[in-house]
């Protein structure tokens, strides 16, 4: 019988998938405490992390704009198809008070991946990640995996794996049009004052 090429590459894919991810649980198995459990609403922690240029940059640094934190590797097919939507996304909602940030989850050199950033036209942010950065963001098991921040730094949306362009910037938009809570709560003071 003769078998279809896209089921062996289905199948091919499928494994790796899970020899990635059975890798990365033995990993963190042995002493390793639970991952958090974020949910919309929670807190997005914060951290530090080197970028390609040397810098130290915090998740807080970004605070009162909208962030999309988005893990992802040089090796990852899905994480080179959303890069390209992230540069354009990046331009038309940056002056609006959008930050993406790229993580970068792989053991590539960091020539390599500033290398790969650059040929990808990346216009944001990467960052040089840490199992203990992804571990706070409940394990990442998956690349890509993105996090929709709101202006006040909570959680909005996880968005696993690849999602089209138009989920992504419709969670943008959403984001965006967030205001911090301290923002929000002066205005429930004065509106409970007038009355």
């Amino acid at each position: 019988m003769k078998r279809s090429p896209l089921a062996l590459v289905v199948v091919a894919f499928v494994v790796a998938l899970m020899l990635y991810v059975g890798y990365h649980q033995a990993r963190r198995q042995g002493g390793a405490l639970a991952a958090p459990r974020l949910t919309q609403s929670s807190l997005a922690p914060d951290f530090s992390l080197e970028s390609l240029d040397g810098k130290t940059m915090r998740l807080s640094d970004f605070r009162g704009k909208a962030v999309l934190l988005n893990f992802w590797a040089t090796w990852c097919g899905p994480c080179k198809v959303e890069m390209p939507w992230f540069v354009d996304l990046q331009n038309q909602y940056g002056s609006q008070g959008l930050q993406i940030v790229g993580v970068a989850m792989d053991d590539a050199s960091k020539e390599d991946i500033g290398k790969f950033a650059k040929d990808m036209g990346v216009n944001y942010p990467i960052l040089i990640g840490k199992e203990s950065v992804g571990d706070q963001y409940g394990g990442v098991p998956a690349l890509p995996e993105s996090f929709v921040i709101t202006r006040d730094g909570k959680i909005m949306d996880k968005i696993i794996g690849l999602r089209g362009k138009a989920d992504i910037e419709d969670a943008i938009k959403k984001a965006l049009n967030t205001r911090p809570a301290t923002s929000q709560a002066s205005i429930e003071e004065r509106s409970s004052v007038a009355r």
